[in-house]
């Protein structure tokens, strides 16, 4: 059998083949590959858009893989134990003493939390439990918490109250992980109420820095929280796609692989 003559589902198959290789496909690509119209290059995209199995870009299409749900915060604490030590380490040389930071929720930023407790007259804001905790009663680290509605999965306040107390917070640094990040889809999480919160958290910064490890990347969730340019700084550990790191670069967003 050649590629002209499968039938619509057989190609569907192979488009998707060629995506979990190369991550994108054009329809220019697809009917010189398939010898089909555009007409019918372009009718098999929407409906692998349809099945949820693509996400469909200007000119053709690119692979749609969804982040699967996240775990309570207990339970993601052994999961990649070692590339978020590395993370946290690299990600908390970023910080000076006297700076004053925004620290998010999540086990990848409480790494970075263990390795600031030593910093000077250092301001930390957060809305994660964890953190308040990692902090409390240091006499070098001025803390100021968050209050809102309790995400008990998380360990987080969030909501109107919490993004009401943003509103009057400037901070040098926030440092936030994310469920899942991707160079045209942006940052992403699977908890849509929790998504003003963390959109609050972004403004409240002069500089953004994300950490995240290998298997958030090249993901998409079901929550739009903001496009990949609105991170400044990028801090992933030595398992992350060189292309996504290449792309993300040109945008010039700095990275640091741990």
């Amino acid at each position: 059998m050649t590629l002209d003559t499968l039938s619509n589902l057989e190609r569907q198959a192979r488009i998707l083949e060629i995506l979990d290789r190369q991550k994108r496909i054009s329809v220019t690509e697809i009917c010189e590959m398939f010898s089909i119209s555009e007409a019918t290059a372009r009718r098999d995209l929407e409906e692998l858009t349809q099945q949820k199995s693509i996400l469909r870009v200007r000119g053709g299409a690119i692979s749609a893989r969804q982040a699967p749900p996240e775990s309570p915060l207990l339970l993601r604490q052994t999961a990649q134990t070692e590339e978020k030590a590395n993370i946290g380490k690299a990600a908390a040389q970023l910080v000076q003493d006297h700076d004053a930071i925004f620290l998010g929720s999540g086990t990848t930023v409480l790494e970075i939390a263990k390795n600031l407790r030593d910093r000077k007259d250092l301001t930390v804001v957060t809305n994660s439990l964890p953190v308040l905790n990692m902090f409390a009663g240091l006499p070098n680290i001025k803390v100021i918490a968050l209050g809102g509605f309790l995400r008990d999965s998380e360990w987080s306040f969030i909501g109107h109250i919490t993004e009401q107390a943003l509103g009057e917070i400037r901070v040098d640094k926030v440092i936030i992980g994310v469920h899942a990040i991707h160079v045209e889809q942006g940052l992403t999480n699977d908890y849509l109420p929790e998504t003003m919160t963390d959109r609050a958290i972004l403004r409240a910064g002069k500089q953004v820095i994300v950490a995240a490890d290998h298997t958030k990347i090249d993901m998409i969730s079901t929550a739009f929280l903001a496009p990949i340019t609105s991170i400044d700084v990028f801090v992933t550990d030595k398992n992350a796609p060189r292309d996504f790191i290449e792309a993300i670069t040109k945008l010039g967003i700095q990275v640091y692989i741990a």
